[in-house]
């Protein structure tokens, strides 16, 4: 997770058409990126899998998604999610998902 002024970017890892929607910690890519796995019950056609994601880090991080966007990987599973707001307060909205299990 790096902070930038005007918030916070999240590396994700995107799982569509899973049987429910669900944050399921951090796992690390194949050249060591902490990213948060999340898994949603979406298909990858036509963005319906990244408003999914969306919409379920807007409703357990408590934001608008508004404040969430796709910052990098908008096809791929891999993705850079920009999370908008005070760097300080959205650290300690996500940072509970970002821990080592």
């Amino acid at each position: 997770m790096r902070v930038t002024s005007d918030g916070v970017l999240v590396p994700v890892r995107l799982t569509p058409k899973a049987g429910r929607n669900r944050i399921d910690g951090v796992k690390p890519d194949a050249d060591g990126t902490r990213r948060l796995a999340v898994s949603v019950t979406a298909v990858a056609e036509d963005g319906k899998a990244n408003g999914a994601l969306i919409g379920l880090l807007a409703k357990t991080w408590n934001l608008p998604k508004s404040a969430i966007a796709i910052a990098a990987g908008v096809k791929a599973r891999a993705k850079l999610v920009r999370v908008a707001g005070d760097p300080d307060t959205l650290l300690a909205r996500i940072e509970k998902e970002m821990q080592e299990p």
